[in-house]
């Protein structure tokens, strides 16, 4: 396993981070707990997860992913060998079960959020705490045009940065992130951090995978300057990457076969760019999955690769692609089919 430095910190994270969305949904409690020692048995020392998880969002599974992280945490007694993520939800017009809605990124619902957080995973400190979305009206999650609001009233970001300085400074919490942020937001925080000496980010965590490389456009640059590297989530592109849904295949249990919200993946651009992929790799004599994972993994904005896994096989073949070096004609073929279809799945 490699480890790399979490910004300014002294934290030092593995190049592969566990990702725990299904968890809760699609997998159990004992698949999680399988889950987790595996991966720490691998070198892996980076779990990340959030309020609102498992994936979909529902009410009757909020928190269930902390929860098993927490009792996991409970059972082996090793918080001292994980550096544990997890975010704050910001406003959202559909998740009106959580704190009675219209969340904010204030002071009333972080320290709500990051108390129930902390219950949960049954720990006394985060180690790295993140905004899991703007709370002001921009474009993430798939919108890439930008249309302003006038009449948008976000919480202020310096408002948002006095809370989690408390927080930091209270020892509830060690380092702060963003996600699922665009280049002004992420320079506005560390302007706004500067100015009034609180807590820097020391990580942004955005999608990025060959279905999505938007973040290359405006954030690598951050990233690298800044010291604010990627934690890239959906790196497999929810699976898709593959090859498993190719030819309009719906394998029993699989995400997309359950889940319809994720569209994005099932657009005619995003099948060709996925067909070619998969081409790709066994034209190479590589696994596809293996191979999206290890382009990401050899990006060098990279601070962590966020993997995930419904069984204990995906996840040992999706760390195993930390081992796999692409070739440069591997790399080539690969810029080319960017050039072609770029971008698909945004």
């Amino acid at each position: 396993m490699r480890y790399n430095t979490l910004g300014h910190t002294n934290l030092r994270v593995s190049h592969l981070c566990l990702g725990s969305m299904t968890w809760g949904e699609q997998n159990s409690e004992a698949d999680a707990h399988a889950q987790l020692d595996t991966a720490l048995d691998s070198g892996i020392n980076f779990i990340d997860t959030a309020e609102m998880y498992p994936v979909p969002p529902r009410a009757e599974t909020y928190g269930l992913t902390e929860r098993y992280i927490g009792t996991w945490l409970r059972q082996r007694n090793n918080r001292d060998q994980v550096i544990i993520a997890t975010k704050v939800m910001s406003r959202s017009d559909d998740l009106n079960y959580v704190r009675g809605g219209n969340n904010r990124l204030n002071r009333q619902h972080i320290e709500a959020a990051l108390t129930a957080s902390l219950e949960r995973l049954q720990t006394d400190y985060i180690d790295l705490y993140q905004l899991h979305w703007p709370e002001r009206r921009s474009n993430f999650f798939g919108r890439l045009g930008y249309n302003h609001d006038e009449q948008d009233t976000p919480t202020p970001i310096e408002e948002t940065l006095q809370v989690l300085g408390d927080l930091v400074n209270s020892g509830k919490v060690r380092a702060i992130g963003l996600s699922n942020e665009t280049p002004w937001g992420v320079m506005e925080f560390l302007r706004l951090a500067k100015e009034y000496r609180l807590p820097r980010a020391v990580s942004i965590q955005n999608p990025y995978s060959l279905l999505n490389r938007t973040f290359e456009v405006g954030l690598a640059e951050i990233a690298h300057r800044e010291h604010v590297g990627l934690l890239a989530y959906s790196p497999l592109g929810f699976g898709t990457l593959s090859g498993k849904y190719l030819g309009n295949k719906k394998p029993s249990g699989a995400r997309l076969t359950l889940f319809e919200r994720f569209s994005r993946y099932n657009n005619e651009q995003a099948q060709q760019a996925i067909s070619a992929y998969v081409d790709l790799a066994k034209k190479q004599g590589l696994d596809p999955a293996q191979m999206a994972l290890a382009y990401v993994n050899s990006r060098p904005f990279l601070t962590s690769n966020i993997i995930g896994a419904t069984n204990i096989e995906q996840l040992q073949s999706n760390i195993a692609s930390l081992d796999i070096t692409l070739s440069n004609e591997v790399l080539a073929e690969i810029e080319a089919i960017q050039r072609r279809i770029p971008n698909p799945s945004p």
